[in-house]
Parts: C-alpha cells; structure tokens; sequence
C-alpha cells in the first residue's frame, strides 16, 4: 500500500470522536496518526493500519 507523508487516511471504523479521517505523521514499520477531528495521536503498527484503510485522500485529488 502507498502511504506518505502527509496523506489523509480514511478508517473503516470511526475515532470514538466520531472523526474517520487521520492525518499521516511518520511511516515507517508503525505509522503515527493524528485524528483530523480531535487532535488525538497514536502510533499504531503498519500491519493493522492497512487493514483498517478505506481510502487514501491526497493533497492532488482534493
């Protein structure tokens, strides 16, 4: 999966926030995310996080 910097992620299942959109922060063999709702961090492993990807939103489609 092609992920970068900067990208926008869309979850499959939603921030207890309510927010699904997460902004990507660091790549790497975890991703680190920020909630695009609530400011809300994590580190989360590469595995995982591609599973629960919908869509990849990128600065040049938007």
């Amino acid at each position: 999966m092609d992920v970068r910097l900067g990208d926008r992620l869309v979850m499959k299942k939603p921030h207890p926030c309510g927010g699904r959109e997460w902004s990507v922060l660091r790549i790497g063999m975890d991703f680190r995310l920020r909630c695009c709702t609530c400011g809300r961090e994590m580190l989360i492993p590469r595995s995982k996080a591609e599973k629960a990807i919908k869509k990849i939103l990128r600065e040049s489609e938007e």
